[in-house]
């Protein structure tokens, strides 16, 4: 069976943008993976979205929420105050859940539908979130992009845009080198704001538990204020005209996205001529669901849940996550946690990459099998 998606795009960017120069393609696969067909394009980086619905009693043996602690980790910060950090874990561990396994179990689903060519997953958001950028109008502005790009899809393509974000989460950032050197001098790298500070001293860049703290507020209050965004009338498909940027309004794009609008609206002022209600769920609510890279691994397993229902590992910081292309070793760290973990997955793939191992690495994860061809 070769899988493959039709269209689909990740947007990452300091700040929102309308454009999709250098989109990242996703490719959702399913078990079984007998093959893995990539059409390559030059200059573009592709994911392949994994689905680990397995779990660790059904293949994956030895497999347990710290047994990552006995792989090789990359990307790790180290910490001065080991008492500290297990202290702030052990009360980020007591915090609840901040989405749940179903709503991870829904986003497969509908994931399903995407390798399938049923359905086109859209990915954006922030390289990574910071503390100081916080605020109910940033979240709201990211959103909109969201919504405006999934509108031009959905009408484009005339298929079920899946929307994710990188929010609510997305705070850790991989590094090349640990440490940063200016004017002669050598300090630690930053490593987002889940972790240390991105001022250029010492007392910033010494790695600080509590941050782990502030980070886990930060992705419940935004996800609060999108799910109110997505449920409480502001993503409503009569309000189409009114998502549109003020840093665009008045550019080509931004007419051209009022075009778009406008056609939405007729259409809709269509269907409620006719007699069809668009007072319907549908027309007035989005899915959203949020996505992080997997790196801070002990914040990772400190949130992870035993999901009642099904005996299932779910990470409940975050509807999906991925693996960085700097923690993809299929015998590290990061590999071996999410091997057991249920959420979608994906897995960040360049040209650096062998496809054989491509292949290895979804088999490992989804499967539980042996890594021999």
């Amino acid at each position: 069976m070769v899988v493959a998606i039709p269209g689909s795009a990740n947007l990452t960017a300091s700040k929102p943008s309308l454009g999709l120069g250098g989109t990242t393609t996703r490719l959702s696969l399913s078990r079984p993976i007998p093959n893995l067909h990539v059409t390559k394009k030059p200059n573009s980086s592709i994911v392949a979205s994994i689905s680990a619905s397995s779990s660790p009693s059904t293949g994956q043996t030895n497999w347990s929420l710290d047994s990552w602690k006995s792989k090789p980790a990359q990307q790790l910060p180290e910490y001065p105050d080991a008492d500290e950090l297990d202290s702030v874990l052990k009360t980020i561990g007591s915090f609840p859940p901040i989405v749940f396994a179903g709503e991870a179990r829904r986003l497969e689903e509908k994931l399903a539908s995407a390798a399938v060519g049923k359905a086109f997953l859209l990915q954006g958001g922030d390289c990574a979130e910071s503390f100081k950028e916080f605020n109910g109008t940033n979240i709201r502005d990211t959103f909109r992009v969201l919504l405006q790009m999934g509108i031009v899809l959905t009408f484009g393509a005339q298929m079920p845009v899946i929307t994710v974000g990188r929010m609510a989460g997305q705070f850790a950032k991989p590094r090349y080198d640990p440490f940063e050197i200016k004017d002669g001098v050598k300090l630690p790298s930053y490593r987002g704001d889940n972790i240390n500070g991105d001022a250029f001293d010492e007392k910033s860049r010494v790695p600080d538990p509590q941050r782990l703290i502030r980070a886990y507020l930060q992705s419940v209050g935004t996800l609060n204020l999108l799910r109110a965004f997505a449920t409480g009338g502001y993503a409503a498909m009569q309000r189409v005209s009114q998502w549109n940027l003020d840093f665009v309004r008045n550019s080509e794009q931004g007419d051209r996205y009022m075009e778009l609008a406008q056609r939405v609206d007729e259409a809709l002022g269509f269907m409620a001529a006719a007699g069809i209600t668009i007072g319907d769920p549908q027309m007035n609510t989005v899915d959203f669901w949020t996505s992080h890279e997997c790196l801070h691994l002990p914040y990772e397993q400190a949130l992870t849940r035993e999901d009642s229902t099904t005996g299932l590992y779910y990470d409940c910081p975050v509807h999906m996550l991925w693996v960085g292309e700097r923690t993809r070793q299929l015998d590290g760290a990061h590999v071996e946690f999410l091997r057991g973990i249920s959420n979608p997955l994906g897995i960040k793939v360049s040209d650096k990459m062998d496809p054989k191992d491509l292949v290895k690495l979804c088999k490992f994860s989804t499967l539980g099998t042996n890594l021999e061809d």
